[in-house]
């Protein structure tokens, strides 16, 4: 039984949904997503969604539970949006963007330059004393952990120092290192 494929999704207000041959479209106020669906059915019944599946085989209950959490995503995108923070820690990390190109100097004798997908809007804060913070945005969750992801693999955090590049409120597992 699929707990999470159970649960009804409520439409929030100026959210719309519609489907199209197994395609969800949802438009908000923050954009439009569309998702493929195959092998689960939806409803729409008073502002709530819900979905049913054909049989209780494996694929079918793990479909049913996937595509729930995609489309509830999607609707919580449309109307709130997702955002992501990652903080620069280290002596010399900096990050600064130009609209969409996001400049990073991580230790490396050459600074990385990132084009971030026009979806994701990205912003950078800088404050003197404090470590550089990156933040994204964007209406598709998928597309923002993404990003987020790809930048922390440049220079992901270290168990010693905890230098890198991190979430904000991320908890490292430090190491003790060696004793002389």
């Amino acid at each position: 039984m699929s707990r999470i494929g159970n649960n009804p999704i409520t439409l929030p207000e100026g959210v719309t949904f519609d489907i199209n041959n197994d395609v969800v479209t949802v438009k908000g106020k923050l954009g439009e997503l569309s998702q493929e669906i195959k092998d689960i059915t939806v409803k729409v019944e008073d502002g709530t969604i819900s979905l049913g599946r054909p049989s209780e085989s494996k694929d079918h209950k793990a479909k049913h539970g996937l595509y729930r959490a995609l489309i509830n995503n999607m609707v919580d995108g449309v109307s709130k949006g997702w955002s992501k923070e990652l903080e620069l820690v280290g002596v010399g990390y900096r990050a600064s963007n130009q609209g969409q190109k996001l400049d990073l100097a991580l230790g490396f004798s050459h600074s990385i330059v990132l084009n971030i997908a026009p979806e994701v809007k990205v912003e950078t804060v800088s404050e003197k004393g404090k470590n550089p913070i990156i933040k994204l945005t964007s209406s598709d969750k998928q597309l923002v952990g993404q990003v987020a992801a790809k930048i922390r693999s440049f220079r992901p955090p270290e168990p010693y120092k905890g230098k890198g590049v991190k979430f904000v409120g991320e908890v490292l597992r430090r190491k003790a290192g060696k004793t002389a």
